[in-house]
């Protein structure tokens, strides 16, 4: 947040920066002027008093960087009643729970702290979770004018691997955009029961929520499931023991990756939720699970003089995963994880308004009824025969319909009685 610091009574400049953009309006006060109040941000937006770039503005509107946010002055008062103590923003973490997550940094950029996830370790707190990387991130917060990092996305508490924390709220929402619109690229390594028939394939099965289980499990559901996409390529195989494969998922479904090898017959070793006994092997591979985000490529948002550009991180394997890749006989140099599917050109702004645009350019095109154009040529009726075509009967008279009683011919008047003199009546 840039401010011109004018007196308290006067109309207030301010610059959104790169930290707040794409945030609602609302929540900018929120988080730059929490002392006044939602009450007071929508009677100023209402009576025009708020303004964004000179042009009024709702609570709902989203800020970009570089607009300029006019506030009037006023709405500092303390709120009536016993002030209320603000919560700490951070946590005290313990010596040993700083060193904890430190150690699982394996990149930091301006806008980035990349995490080497182990396995056992939950992305989030639960009900029954107390300990999880979510709530070791106050070890990165080193004074009171930095933001507390923020999780972008999550990895199954097994599942160990590349995990990207956001630094700032700017660059949160710039991550969760690239997730969303799938231009992160993600390389998954995996230990699975068996040798699929196909060294490389694309598994295509909707997945949703498997009834009974409190939300915990997925399976698939070709009517009811969200589509959920799989590339998958064998690396390397022990015979009909085991192979080493890459995934990268072409959408982001829970549990997605686990369910798509269990649902081909070769499920990931160790993962006995979907794979059950037959998941585990035998000899001295480990019984935890063996999936690794072992690869993430993802563009960086501009944050300052030299910034921006590709971030590409590759995580090394835990300890019982590469255990058994020594087992089994496989050799981590045989991969480098390269996504397997064409990357897109990321396009600008512009380009996917004008996109937008075209599109509903079309469908309304498609949407609208087909209309005559005036230079169209109406071709004559045909010219009914003068005659009757001999040995042919004439057709019979469509029959006609019945009247409504609204046009039903009204009776006839009645005759005047005799020596009335016509329709005259009595003087």
């Amino acid at each position: 947040m840039t401010e011109a610091p004018p007196p308290s009574d006067n109309v207030r400049q301010f610059t959104v920066t790169e930290d707040d953009d794409g945030i609602r309006l609302d929540r900018w006060f929120k988080r730059n002027l929490p002392q006044v109040g939602f009450a007071t941000v929508s009677r100023w937006a209402r009576t025009g008093q708020i303004r964004v770039d000179g042009k009024r503005a709702k609570p709902e509107d989203r800020l970009e960087q570089g607009q300029t946010l006019r506030v009037p002055p006023g709405g500092d008062e303390p709120p009536a009643g016993p002030a209320r103590k603000a919560a700490p923003r951070t946590r005290v973490l313990s010596p040993e729970q700083i060193a904890e997550a430190k150690a699982m940094v394996i990149r930091e950029t301006p806008s980035a702290i990349v995490l080497n996830k182990p396995p056992g370790l939950a992305t989030q707190g639960g009900s029954k979770t107390t300990k999880h990387v979510d709530g070791l991130l106050d070890a990165f917060v080193t004074g009171e004018k930095t933001p507390r990092p923020r999780l972008v996305h999550r990895l199954d508490k097994d599942t160990s691997g590349v995990l990207l924390i956001a630094r700032t709220p700017g660059s949160a929402a710039s991550f969760s955009k690239r997730f969303a619109s799938r231009s992160a690229r993600k390389v998954y390594w995996a230990l699975v029961v068996g040798n699929p028939d196909l060294a490389e394939g694309v598994i295509d099965a909707p997945l949703a929520k498997q009834p009974g289980t409190g939300g915990e499990k997925m399976h698939i559901d070709e009517e009811n499931g969200a589509a959920a996409k799989t590339r998958y390529r064998v690396v390397d195989n022990a015979g009909q023991r085991a192979a080493w494969v890459e995934l990268e998922p072409l959408t982001g479904r829970t549990h997605q990756l686990r369910v798509h090898m269990a649902a081909i017959g070769h499920p990931i070793v160790g993962d006995g939720k979907y794979g059950g006994p037959d998941s585990f092997l035998t000899g001295a591979v480990s019984r935890k699970m063996h999936l690794h985000a072992r690869r993430l490529i993802i563009s960086e948002p501009k944050t300052g003089e030299g910034t921006g550009g590709k971030l590409d991180v590759t995580a090394e394997l835990p300890p019982h995963f590469a255990m058994s890749m020594e087992v089994l006989g496989f050799d981590q140099s045989l991969s480098d994880a390269s996504p397997m599917r064409d990357e897109a050109p990321e396009r600008s702004g512009e380009e996917k308004k004008q996109a937008a645009r075209r599109h509903f350019k079309q469908a309304r095109k498609e949407a609208r009824s087909p209309r005559r154009s005036r230079g169209d040529v109406v071709a004559p009726k045909a010219k009914k025969p003068a005659g009757k075509p001999a040995g042919k009967a004439a057709p019979k008279a469509a029959a006609k319909p019945a009247k409504s009683p609204a046009n039903r011919a009204r009776p006839a008047p009645k005759a005047p009685p005799k020596g009335t003199g016509g329709s005259r009546g009595r003087r």
